[in-house]
């Protein structure tokens, strides 16, 4: 008794010799190129814009190029990775590079803190309370870093801020024509404050819009099964914000790593003897106080390539969030 045997026809297979049906088709190659058209005017203004300050960036620090070479006095030449030497070899360098990483650390948690707290309430406040709240949020992100930083600076003058004026009111009169940038931390603690006063409305309204788009069965699930408000950002508001959170905070590490105007108009070019430089202040001292134009080139190209690291990873995290989505 012999078995009886079923052939089961192959799967069509296409003049190149892939089979048909075995995945999605690809799409046209006209369709394809549409998005790199539509990007193309814009490509074509937006690269030499960035691509030229950069390739001059690169090429001045490679070159002695000081006040004499600047006025024409004396011949620029070429002295290689030279500056980069120079620059790594200083023990300021490393001192203000952590200085950095650090005020940008303190400055990212305490945004993403305070973005995301304002956009948890803006979710439980009524409509005029959330009207004045975003409108508040807005005006200090529409204020100019210059105009923001005089302001509080202002505020916390020693003679004449409001700061101390009141703390003096109020039987604390230890604050009397106190100096609040004289010492390091609390200088960096209030060029801080206003870093993140001018980033987290980025920030709150980011996460807000984030968690209008979770369904409300969610939530509402959620509170029956007993889960206060901060259980329920921690355990589904949070996870399911993730893409947005990580964007939020690769942007604002980017952001807040290249602070200048808080940094120099509020401690006067970098405090008292360099104690609160950053590095983008570092290099402006560089090049321009003590005119070494090469050496403070070196710092920018520095920089650029350590910014690199964390702009790579946000486009990449753009570009799936968006395939996601």
């Amino acid at each position: 008794m012999s078995a009886s045997t079923t052939t089961v026809p192959a799967a069509p297979t296409s003049p190149s010799g892939r089979r048909r049906g075995t995945g999605p088709a690809a799409p046209p190659r006209g369709r394809r190129r549409t998005p790199l058209l539509l990007l193309l005017p814009a490509a074509i203004i937006m690269i030499p814009l960035v691509a030229y300050p950069i390739y001059q960036l690169g090429l001045l620090s490679v070159l002695d190029f000081g006040q004499a070479q600047a006025s024409g006095g004396a011949p620029t030449s070429f002295v290689g990775f030279g500056n980069y030497q120079k620059i790594l070899n200083d023990g300021q360098f490393w001192s203000v590079l952590l200085q950095t990483i650090g005020f940008a650390a303190f400055c990212v948690v305490a945004t993403l803190a305070v973005g995301a707290t304002l956009a948890v309430l803006l979710t439980k406040v009524g409509r005029v309370a959330r009207l004045v709240l975003t409108t508040a949020a807005m005006a200090a992100w529409a204020a100019p870093a210059m105009t923001g930083s005089t302001v509080w600076s202002f505020l916390f003058d020693t003679n004449l801020g409001l700061v101390n004026k009141t703390l003096v009111n109020l039987g604390l009169s230890g604050f009397h024509e106190f100096n609040w940038f004289y010492d390091k931390w609390t200088a960096f603690l209030i060029v801080g404050a206003v870093v993140v006063w001018h980033s987290f409305p980025f920030v709150m309204v980011t996460l807000y819009a984030g968690i209008r788009a979770i369904p409300e069965e969610i939530l509402e699930a959620a509170a029956l099964d007993g889960a206060n408000t901060w259980n329920t950002f921690r355990r589904i508001t949070a996870p399911m914000l993730r893409p947005i959170l990580t964007i939020v905070v690769i942007q604002s590490v980017i952001w807040d790593f290249k602070v200048f105007t808080q940094i120099y108009v509020m401690t006067e070019g970098g405090g008292i003897a360099g104690q609160n430089l950053v590095l983008n202040v570092y290099a402006y001292q560089k090049a321009f106080a003590s005119s070494q134009y090469g050496l403070g080139a070196a710092i920018g190209v520095i920089m650029l390539l350590i910014l690199v690291i964390p702009t790579v990873f946000y486009i990449r995290t753009l570009r799936r969030t968006g395939n996601e989505l």
